[in-house]
């Protein structure tokens, strides 16, 4: 196959597509399955837009969240260098690849034996979780900050149970 000379270009130009994935797992109920959701939309860093939701077995939506594509970034280690725009779309769109890998998924959220900690914002929905035995689900809101999620049988919400590093 022969060069051209307007490939090199085209590969050097960002390549990005939006991205929609999907996953179901036990999170609400551990007898039945909820559907995870993640969507990145937008063309550039400054109108990126990460969505994630969740949705009960019956369709009912029990948490939704919409974090700016610049608010993740202004986030991230000093040492990451994301100076150039190609660099920070590759940035969100590798948080938003890695959203659903199997160690985010926590099960069950909170081990009988786990003592809450500095971090724990409503011990006695830790202590709810212990009883209940129902999973987690941790995503990162940038380099040092990481929500922990979980559903509260008692108050039929999710809940952060852990915010931490």
């Amino acid at each position: 196959m022969a060069c051209q000379p307007g490939d090199k270009a085209k590969n050097n130009a960002i390549n990005f597509k939006n991205v929609n994935q999907q996953i179901t797992k036990s999170f609400s109920d551990l007898n039945t399955q909820d559907t995870f959701k993640i969507e990145l939309t937008g063309r550039r860093p400054e109108n990126i837009m990460l969505i994630f939701n969740i949705k009960k077995a019956d369709g009912k939506e029990i948490y939704n969240v919409k974090l700016k594509g610049t608010d993740l970034l202004g986030s991230t280690d000093p040492n990451v260098d994301l100076s150039k725009e190609k660099d920070q779309i590759a940035f969100l769109k590798t948080i938003a690849d890695n959203f659903f890998l199997e160690d985010n998924f926590l099960e069950p959220a909170v081990m009988p034996s786990d003592k809450p900690d500095n971090y724990v914002p409503d011990k006695a929905f830790y202590e709810e979780l212990k009883k209940s035995r129902l999973n987690g689900f941790k995503y990162r809101l940038g380099k040092e900050n990481n929500l922990y999620i979980a559903w509260s049988e008692k108050e039929q919400k999710v809940k952060v149970y852990y915010n931490c590093c």
